[in-house]
């Protein structure tokens, strides 16, 4: 790589929405970036599961945890919450929700180039 790129998620190159919770796109250096925003009374099986259509979620994640708390529920019953300041690394099969009155916001660095698209 010979060059120098620098993007805003105040400027993201694609915004997806679904209920309660939107995905903002950047797409620099060959990966794309996503901020993802649940807000209060987001669940994927809820939210994003009818766009999906599969049992659980089959999207790998590797995110940092930015703010509010986002509770994980694996399909083999594993379960814990991500908070503010947790890296997180997520196999395919599993739910997610927001806990409490905040947002969730997560940084994620893979498996959302495809996650809640319709097209």
């Amino acid at each position: 790589m010979n060059y120098t790129e620098l993007k805003s998620f105040g400027k993201p190159d694609e915004v997806r929405e679904f209920p309660n919770g939107r995905l903002e796109l950047i797409k620099i250096g060959g990966a794309t970036i996503v901020r993802c925003i649940f807000e209060p009374g987001w669940k994927w099986s809820n939210s994003v599961q009818p766009i999906a259509k599969t049992k659980s979620c089959e999207a790998p994640h590797f995110q940092y945890h930015v703010s509010g708390v986002l509770h994980i529920l694996m399909d083999d019953g594993t379960e814990f919450d991500c908070k503010p300041g947790d890296v997180s690394l997520l196999p395919s099969g599993h739910d997610a929700w927001t806990v409490g009155d905040e947002p969730a916001v997560v940084v994620d660095f893979q498996g959302m180039i495809d996650y809640a698209n319709s097209k």
